[in-house]
């Protein structure tokens, strides 16, 4: 993979629905990038996106964009059902490709994408925005400089009265937040390796609205996440518990998007006896001060933009790159087939 100069990089926008036009905001107002093209099937979408970027083209026409040389990269902003033949497209074109969460629609057509960027020398960027958060970054900070200590559990919450899909269900809609965080917080010696879903449909649409997902981490610990389109309040809130301290997010408070808690239990004896003796010494609780680290605000987008920028420059993978989405989907897909199966639970396959 080579970097490229500092003249602005020219882009195409692919998607003028609900997060394209987020996706032209942010690139407009990034000196990296030179927004050329936004391009959908309904031209008159992609007008309305664009309004007074005047110099900025719209089309219907997604050949037109790849056979323009002064485009370098293309962010794709569809539904994920045409993510693989949207990105496939661009990557054949020689672009660099930023793709909407989930990355495809399955895992078999992550990878596709994912070899293809490997084979060229091209960088694939998932939209894992949350992950470009203040507060995530903080937090993953924090896991890997081993200021919580060892990871012993991960609890996350993300339910409201949402949106009732069409097409997946509320895994496949709000679990990939959560999952992705997840991803990009713990280091590669925690990661799952096992997962078991719980959904429930009772509304009657078809498809779960409420679901538990529960995962084995690589180091013993659990990690969990509780999605639902059916609350009729709205929680955003993680938790990563460590040996040391815990950290809870709560991404709808903005005075306080973070608290440090230097709170917990020990057990007082040795590492070495065995698991039964230990079992049975006394108990600590610790109870330390509460902290809440001061966090500049910066919308999320915005470091995704400026991410995918700096991987182009720098010829390097970004934090978020495609198999970090494919990570996702294989999680995803493990979890579909637990809940066919009744909960049970489903062993993650070895990264490739």
């Amino acid at each position: 993979m080579t970097g490229v100069g500092t003249t602005p990089l020219g882009l195409a926008v692919v998607g003028a629905g609900y997060w394209g036009p987020n996706l032209v905001r942010n690139f407009q107002a990034s000196s990296e990038f030179q927004l050329r093209w936004v391009c959908d099937l309904d031209i008159t979408r992609a007008e309305r996106v664009l309004g007074e970027y005047s110099t900025v083209t719209a089309t219907d026409d997604y050949a037109a964009v790849l056979a323009d040389p002064e485009v370098a990269a293309v962010a794709v902003a569809t539904p994920a059902g045409t993510h693989l033949e949207v990105a496939l497209a661009a990557l054949r074109a020689g672009k660099h490709v930023l793709v909407e969460k989930p990355l495809a629609a399955t895992g078999a057509e992550g990878r596709v994408l994912v070899e293809e960027a490997e084979r060229r020398g091209l960088v694939l960027m998932c939209d894992h925005t949350y992950c470009y958060t203040p507060a995530v970054t903080r937090i993953r900070e924090l896991v890997r400089a081993g200021e919580l200590g060892d990871i012993q559990y991960v609890d996350s919450v993300r339910i409201n009265l949402g949106l009732v899909q069409r097409d997946v269900d509320v895994l496949w809609d709000l679990a990939p937040h959560d999952l992705s965080i997840l991803d990009f917080v713990l280091p590669e010696a925690d990661r799952p390796v096992a997962v078991a879903a719980q959904g429930a449909d009772p509304i009657g649409v078809g498809r779960s609205c409420v679901a538990y997902l529960t995962l084995q981490l690589a180091s013993g610990a659990i990690a969990h996440a509780h999605v639902n389109w059916l609350s009729p309040t709205k929680v955003r809130t993680t938790m990563v518990g460590g040996s040391k301290r815990t950290v809870i997010w709560d991404d709808l408070n903005p005075q306080q998007r973070i608290s440090l808690f230097d709170r917990g239990v020990d057990l007082t004896a040795p590492e070495d006896l065995d698991a039964g003796t230990r079992r049975d010494l006394q108990v600590s609780y610790r109870s330390g001060e509460m902290v809440a680290p001061a966090l500049g605000e910066k919308e999320a987008l915005r470091g995704v933009v400026e991410e995918f920028a700096a991987s182009i420059r720098e010829g390097r993978a970004p934090l978020t790159d495609g198999r970090a989405g494919l990570r996702v989907l294989d999680i995803l897909e493990a979890a579909t087939l637990s809940l066919a199966r009744g909960g049970a639970l489903v062993p993650l396959a070895e990264p490739s």
